[in-house]
This record gives structure tokens, sequence and C-alpha cells, in this order.
């Protein structure tokens, strides 16, 4: 699925179930197409009937303040781990990053950690003190770094339409600077690094996995599927986590279960009762604690087989 539509149609959905007040719909519908007048035909591809007046005044509205909990499960200050913020070059581009791994241990695997479309929020960076309290080096990666990072921004739905108007490859370009980045550190296993994502970076999670033969594993959290001609290029060994209520994206999981069976990828497909779309992050209004629970032991479980494993 075409990244911008993606998201277009996330916040679609979150319309409809009243998850997202129409104005501020109209306004992010509005930063992703490029201007109001642009905005009339998308809404209409998206089922949405909006007059010119009414987007022109959604446009000209401010967002909403964020109302999201503080997201922090690992202070930076834990004494068993080392974090701090990183830069490293993508050809012309500075990636913006942030590390942690643990502390005076030998060289552990590595992992990146792939954001949601709002960016590299504080809750990303939890995941990878988290996955550095389980003995990974961890790197989350700011995709929004062509534009300055998500700090730049004080607006969520225009991270969200940067990402959208971003190609993919250059998002995969970042990314394997960011794998090639981690597998320099020298507190790392180059030959052990693995990467996991939420949303739309479980959506790039996969795209990198078709385009890193040295990845060994790859969990993405309810991501789009990428192309699936590009499925058989997979080396990584892939568990594939969705909520049972997330009917959008659940559509698409018969066809990257052929497409990985097909290519004899070695896989696992999870879907978690009664959770939704963004289940794991407990930042959000969607949070089920037992499913993120859970999902947290089985990808840890995978990393364990197949970055530490022999």
């Amino acid at each position: 699925m075409d990244l911008q539509r993606y998201i277009l149609t996330e916040w679609t959905e979150e319309y409809k179930q009243g998850r997202l007040k129409r104005r501020e719909f109209l306004r992010r519908v509005v930063l992703m197409s490029g201007g109001a007048a642009l905005a009339l035909p998308v809404l209409s591809g998206l089922g949405v009937a909006a007059s010119a007046e009414e987007v022109r005044q959604a446009a000209a509205s401010s967002p909403p303040a964020a109302a999201q909990t503080p997201g922090v499960t690992v202070p930076p200050d834990d004494p068993a781990i080392e974090a701090r913020s990183v830069s490293f070059p993508s050809g012309a581009i500075q990636v913006l990053g942030y590390v942690a791994g643990p502390k005076g241990v030998a060289p552990a695997p590595g992992v990146l950690v792939i954001h949601e479309n709002r960016g590299l929020l504080e809750h990303f960076r939890d995941v990878a003190r988290r996955l550095a309290k389980a003995g990974y080096v961890a790197l989350a990666v700011d995709l929004v770094s062509p534009e300055g990072g998500t700090a730049r921004f004080s607006d969520p739905g225009q991270v969200s339409a940067v990402l959208g108007r971003t190609p993919p490859e250059q998002f995969v370009a970042m990314l394997n600077a960011g794998v090639a980045y981690l597998q320099g550190l020298p507190n790392v296993r180059r030959d052990r690094v693995g990467t996991m994502g939420f949303c739309f970076g479980g959506g790039m999670v996969w795209r990198l996995a078709t385009a890193n033969p040295n990845l060994r594993a790859a969990v993405p959290f309810y991501g789009p599927n990428p192309p699936l001609a590009d499925v058989p290029k997979i080396r990584a060994a892939v568990l594939a986590i969705y909520g049972e209520l997330d009917s959008r994206l659940n559509a698409g999981i018969p066809a990257i279960r052929e497409a990985m069976q097909r290519a004899n990828v070695v896989h696992e497909i999870v879907i978690y009762p009664n959770s939704n779309h963004a289940f794991f992050n407990d930042t959000g209004n969607r949070h089920n604690p037992t499913a993120a629970q859970e999902a947290w032991r089985r990808t840890l479980a995978w990393f364990e087989r197949y970055l530490k494993g022999a």
C-alpha cells in the first residue's frame, strides 16, 4: 500500500470511529494534500463529503493540544544502560537517532527501532531503552530527519504529512544507513542485527527486510504489507504481530502469509484478541496492556532465538 494512502486511510478510520474530530481530520488531509483546493478530490476519494469553505476553515485552524502520557518506563539515567542522541549520514541527509545499550557488557546484538507516523516520540526512545535492559543495543531512527527531525514540529499532523510525502526508497536508504551505523558500533555484534517497528514503522520493517539481507530477525507490529513481489528477498526470520480488531490491516494477512510460505521465509503470524491497531503503544488510547505485555515477551523470545541464539 502506498504510504501516503496508508496514513490517509488511517486518519479516515479514526474520524469515522469518532477518535478524530472532523475539523482536525480535514486539517490533516489539507496538510497531506498540499493545500485546501487539492484536499477536495482527496477527500472525495476517501468517501468524505466537504465543502470548499469548510475545508478552508479547517485548514486555518490550530492543531489540538497533545494529550499523550509521557511514555517512559525505563528512564534515560537507568544505571544498567547507556543512552544518547546520535546522528549519521545517509547520502546528503544527516539522520538523527537515539541509541541505548547495556552498560559495561560485551558486544551485543543490535535492533533498529522504527517509529509510528508521528515521528520519533519519547515512547520509541523508551522502547530502545527497554531493549537495552534486555541486552540489546537499540537504535531508534528519526525518519523526519530530512526536514530537521521530529522535534522541529509541534504539530503531529505536519509530521505525518512529511512522512506521507517522502518516497519509500528514501526511508529504506536511511534505515539501511541505520543498520550500517549499528554494525559499526564497537558494542554491537555486526552479524546479529534485527529490526522492529509499529504501524507506519511496521510497514517500514517489511520494506527494510526485503532490502537488507543482513537482517537476521524482523518484528513488524501491524504494518502494511511490502510489495509482495519483493517478499522472496527477505532473509530475516519474521514475527508479524496484529490486533484482532484491526480489520483494515488484517485484510492483508492472507496475502503476506501466502507470499512468505511460497518464498520459504521463516515466519510466525500472531493476532492478539480484543486488540486494535497500535495496541502496543502505552501512550495512546488503544493500548491493551495484556496484549502489549505478551507481544513484548514474544518479541524478546524471537530476538533471543534469532539474534542471541546460534
